[in-house]
């Protein structure tokens, strides 16, 4: 199973992008899926999470202004990143739990900056 990340880039204050994450090498849809990120000298962290009941969940720097979705049909996972600041500048990485198994996407790298 291979997750990719994709949708990153450089974006201005007040902007928006769309993360992508898609899951390969499997049948099976993704019990609950997750984005991280991880600033410069910083730890990773989380973001946001859904379910495969669509409940989701985030954290509070966030709320609001993002937004995961999924797509069964699919198997893949988005984070709509919207009026995007400064400090939401770091590489994202996408989870999934598939079968019982976590598996990591390789990171995108998201900066904010005029």
């Amino acid at each position: 199973v291979q997750l990719q990340a994709s949708g990153g880039g450089l974006v201005q204050p007040g902007g928006s992008l769309r993360l992508s994450c898609a899951a390969s090498g499997t049948r099976f849809s993704f019990a609950y899926a997750a984005w991280y990120r991880q600033a410069p000298g910083k730890e990773r962290e989380l973001v946001a999470i859904i379910n495969s009941g669509d409940d989701t969940n985030y954290v509070h720097p966030v709320k609001g202004r993002f937004t995961i979705s999924g797509d069964a049909a699919k198997n893949t996972v988005y984070l709509q990143m919207n009026s995007l600041k400064p400090e939401d500048t770091a590489v994202y990485y996408c989870l999934a739990n598939i079968v019982s198994r976590i598996y990591w996407g390789q990171g995108t790298d998201v900066t904010v900056s005029s």
